[in-house]
């Protein structure tokens, strides 16, 4: 926004003020007074010296202009409002005094006579501050006329962008989340019965931890179709959920185990259920089960990162790091923050004998883990759907332990 005000500034001396005025000290006195109390972001003070020079000079329209600024930053919008119109009717071609009548009459409400001038900012693409403004507003003005398609349009366009603004992240998030939880009700109201119902409360469900009403909702799709892909790899997952809860249920983990099995057998190219089931066998010492797992994982998607991961670990377990080093540097690749793919490389390049990429993988994974190790104290760590690779091997007597710096 302040971006927008500094380009709204507007000459007051020379050539913009009336014929015979520039000798006038009152009118060089309250322009200089303005321009320094608007610099200093003191609007009152700024609001005084404006209203005086537009009593000494009514006919001049970057006058009305700025003193409407002005009173948009201090958020008296009906007040703005009468002088923007003014210095519009006066000089047409003021730059950006339509995008800030446009912004005013928004923010009081007036959202369909706001429209036509929120569009046009919008879709200006010079000046990037003015563009993201206009856009914010824009999307509140469709959200506000029930024009969802519409606001989703613009908010997907911000995000494009804009795509490390938290504003418009914040806000077009809550946009799809609102948009989503109203198809939801409605999806209620025609087909609460349907597959599409049961599949939406079971995933709700899930997100909320409620395992025992995510299982119900999910065993209510199978019955209604049983052969669906995805719904057994869903099961799984939430078997999963229950075995690492801090008071396991007993038998989770082999009820996870045979719901990914059955998810292959409907979807053979689910390559997440492969990975889970993969990841499963490998826990339990099956490690040439887990490679056979991995490895169709990975073929069905070959960028799947965790795919990668698994089939280069389970590789070098089995003794084989020349095998395992491209899958695992294919991993890095895939998510450069990922410090379980280093710590793999790090062994490998380690088993093979390759000291200076030993020792960047192994900087790299003190880095990503000390900032792992934040995230979690901050509570900021990302939410991960499905199965993570964990640290799990020991450094053995005679090696470095790659956690600690030294």
């Amino acid at each position: 926004m302040r971006r927008l005000l500094l380009m709204i500034g507007l000459c007051l001396t020379g050539p913009c003020l009336p014929t015979g005025a520039q000798e006038s000290d009152d009118l060089a006195r309250y322009a200089a007074a303005g321009q320094k109390a608007i610099g200093e972001r003191r609007w009152g003070d700024a609001a005084q010296a404006y209203e005086k020079l537009r009593e000494l000079s009514p006919e001049t329209a970057e006058i009305h202009a700025q003193l409407g600024m002005i009173y948009f930053q201090r958020r008296e919008y009906g007040r703005a409002l009468p002088a923007l119109r003014r210095a519009l009717k006066m000089k047409p071609g003021l730059p950006n005094v339509d995008t800030l009548l446009a912004m005013s009459l928004s923010q009081l409400g007036d959202y369909e006579e706001a429209l036509p001038g929120l569009q046009k900012a919008f879709a200006q693409t010079s000046d990037a501050a003015l563009r993201r403004v206009a856009g914010l507003q824009l999307q509140r003005a469709y959200t506000e006329l029930g024009k969802a398609d519409e606001a989703i349009g613009v908010a997907l366009r911000l995000t494009q962008l804009f795509p490390d603004d938290p504003e418009i992240l914040y806000r077009s998030g809550r946009l799809f989340s609102d948009q989503a939880y109203r198809l939801t009700m409605r999806l209620a109201d025609v087909a609460p019965a349907s597959v599409w119902m049961h599949q939406a409360a079971g995933e709700a469900n899930e997100s909320m931890g409620n395992y025992d009403g995510a299982l119900g909702e999910y065993r209510k799709v199978l019955e209604l179709a049983p052969e669906r892909p995805g719904t057994h790899y869903r099961l799984g997952r939430v078997y999963l959920a229950r075995a690492r809860a801090p008071l396991a249920e007993a038998g989770a983990g082999k009820n996870a185990e045979r719901e990914f099995a059955q998810e292959l057998e409907v979807d053979p190219n689910n390559a997440e259920a492969a990975y889970e089931l993969a990841e499963l066998r490998r826990k339990s010492g099956d490690v040439d089960g887990a490679r056979d797992l991995f490895a169709q994982s990975v073929a069905r998607s070959p960028d799947f990162e965790r795919g990668q991961l698994g089939l280069g670990r389970v590789m070098m377990a089995q003794g084989h790091p020349d095998l395992a080093l491209p899958h695992l540097e294919k991993a890095a690749t895939l998510d450069p923050e990922d410090d379980m793919a280093f710590y793999q490389l790090w062994q490998v390049y380690r088993a093979l004998g390759r000291e200076e990429q030993e020792n960047k993988a192994l900087a790299e994974f003190r880095r990503l883990r000390a900032k792992r190790r934040e995230e979690e104290r901050m509570g900021l760590l990302r939410q991960q759907v499905g199965t993570e690779q964990e640290l799990e091997d020991q450094a053995k007597p005679h090696q470095q332990d790659p956690t600690k710096q030294h």
